[in-house]
């Protein structure tokens, strides 16, 4: 039973990657916090369920982890530069490139500021591509609760991105 607990949370992996990163804008603090939810849920595998979903007990893992560090720190993640990109003449492609990594990089950045809940239901729906349903039980809030956020994190990063642009 336990072996495929962990065969199972080894293939939830990426996902929970892909929410870290979305949570904490870096790579390096989402690899962090998806370790350290494994370990503690691997210490904890006797508190899991049988028979309830194991993503939704890994991702309110990662997210209680991510909370717990904020309020631990008392600050925020700053979004690094953009990097530079060399000039290659190829009849624009690398402008094009480099205008998508910098929209690219002010939508992180723009989502770094978004409230936390607003930004997990935003990394679990328009990230991960869960259902509504689907990230409702993952965080435990009501349907209308993910719609609600997910439309505010929407509008907000829409009336940014277009002050910006």
């Amino acid at each position: 039973m336990q072996n495929a607990i962990r065969q199972e949370m080894v293939e939830l992996v990426p996902r929970m990657r892909r929410f870290a990163y979305a949570l904490t804008g870096s790579k390096d603090e989402g690899d962090d916090l998806v370790q350290a939810a494994c370990a503690r849920a691997l210490g904890r595998l006797d508190q899991f369920q049988p028979g309830t979903r194991l993503d939704s007990w890994m991702f309110r893992i990662v997210q209680t982890i991510r909370l717990d560090r904020l309020r631990s720190q008392r600050h925020r993640y700053h979004v690094a530069a953009a990097e530079m990109m060399e000039h290659v003449s190829d009849g624009g492609a690398a402008a094009r490139q480099v205008e998508a990594r910098l929209t690219l990089d002010r939508l992180r950045a723009e989502m770094a500021t978004l409230p936390d809940d607003q930004r997990a239901v935003l990394a679990l729906v328009a990230i991960d591509g869960c259902s509504y349903r689907d990230a409702a039980e993952i965080l435990d809030i009501p349907i209308g609760t993910v719609m609600s956020r997910l439309a505010r994190a929407r509008a907000r990063l829409m009336g940014r991105m277009g002050e910006l642009g």
